[in-house]
């Protein structure tokens, strides 16, 4: 069996702490979520998306929008990685992603068909 690289695997991208010098190549886009979370709960620090090999092409920084605009290609729910990834594109953090789906979901705006996938009503 032929052992593979981290540059031959795929990945959704490279997420990074500026605060401890953490960097992870990330596999899966829901990754980043469940490292941002566990980060977050430990130090009290922020992650943020480096770099994403995703390319959603979003021209929004508006959060409900741009989950509207990826739900025709996620219709079991857009992962929030993926979400999170196309809008550090343009420029919105990981936290303001979480707590704009938080906003949305209490607001009844979006609904969550499984753990970490969201869709508009």
């Amino acid at each position: 069996m032929a052992s593979t690289t981290d540059a031959e695997r795929p990945h959704a991208g490279t997420i990074t702490c500026a605060t401890c010098d953490f960097h992870a190549v990330i596999t899966e886009p829901n990754d980043a979520i469940e490292r941002y979370r566990r980060h977050r709960s430990v130090t009290g620090h922020d992650i943020k998306w480096e770099r994403t090999a995703l390319d959603a092409g979003l021209d929004t920084d508006d959060v409900e929008s741009a989950l509207d605009a990826l739900g025709d290609e996620y219709p079991d729910g857009v992962p929030l990685g993926v979400l999170t990834a196309a809008l550090s594109e343009q420029e919105v953090t990981i936290e303001a992603t979480l707590d704009a789906i938080y906003d949305l979901r209490m607001a009844g705006a979006i609904y969550e068909p499984r753990d970490d996938h969201v869709l508009v009503v």
